[in-house]
């Protein structure tokens, strides 16, 4: 993570700081950028469903606010987070992710999952409570594994019909209860293309605000079995030499990582820094 910024759960009676505004549009983007002074936007008259304190970017205070609706202010426009993945600088991106996550948390849980009630937020920490039934709601995280798959030069690599046109993946799946991450990859390779793996060797975790990902990433190797793609959920997969790879996602995704690393590895070239660092 940015040495510039740093999350805390920040009381939102604390006054002026810096703000992000995110709606169902994106992030409200200004000639700066996406972070503004607090107490401008909030002159702004935005439908504003709740505010929280997220952290500290260059030592200022930094609050979110979670709107019911993009508006229009003269000289702003709206911007989803896969543009700043893909176009914007990383410090902006990882605390725009952040405030991503904590915003999608927020607007699901203005409402007990128990009894129906408001909930009101906790200033103290990062939860909603239910006074009705004494419910504590935390920002929920999902645990899924991304795994490479290799064959000396080949590397496995698939398309989901939701993929950008002609952009070929890692294989990737939520872990179901009471499963590994280990046992999540065995089972998705299997039911995703119908392979066996061994080898299984853990490379590292990204955050994957879309909406709220853990994404546990792996290496493994081909051991048995022929590609049969799982209907509906994958469009092609085939095996692709290192010398001759399709188009790739984007870099700073942990697939992208897995590949670039494995591929730097086998050509003997420079390895790749990990996405955020």
């Amino acid at each position: 993570m940015s040495a510039r910024w740093t999350t805390a759960v920040l009381d939102p009676q604390t006054p002026a700081g810096l703000a992000v505004a995110h709606s169902p549009e994106g992030f409200l983007v200004g000639e700066e950028g996406a972070l503004f002074q607090r107490d401008w936007l909030k002159r702004q008259g935005l439908d504003v469903l709740c505010e929280h304190g997220i952290g500290h970017f260059d030592g200022q205070p930094v609050f979110l606010l979670e709107l019911a609706k993009a508006a229009r202010i003269a000289g702003c426009s709206w911007r989803g987070l896969r543009t700043f993945m893909l176009e914007g600088d990383a410090e902006t991106y990882t605390v725009l992710g952040y405030a991503a996550q904590i915003g999608t948390w927020a607007r699901e849980h203005r409402f007990c999952g128990s009894c129906g009630q408001p909930m009101s937020q906790i200033r103290w920490e990062r939860a909603m409570h239910c006074s009705a039934c004494d419910l504590r709601s935390y920002p929920r995280i999902s645990p899924s594994m991304i795994v490479l798959i290799t064959r000396g030069d080949e590397v496995l690599l698939a398309r989901s019909p939701r993929f950008v046109a002609g952009v070929y993946s890692t294989l990737a799946g939520f872990a179901e209860p009471g499963e590994s991450a280990e046992d999540c990859l065995v089972r998705e390779v299997r039911e995703e293309v119908a392979l066996e793996v061994k080898n299984i060797q853990y490379v590292g975790s990204q955050c994957w605000p879309f909406p709220h990902s853990m994404m546990l990433g792996f290496h493994a190797e081909y051991a048995a079995g022929d590609i049969v793609m799982q209907p509906d959920e994958i469009e092609d997969a085939r095996w692709f030499n290192v010398h001759d790879l399709p188009p790739l996602p984007a870099g700073r995704s942990i697939a992208r990582y897995l590949i670039d690393l494995y591929v730097a590895r086998r050509l003997g070239h420079a390895e790749p820094a990990f996405p955020g660092q």
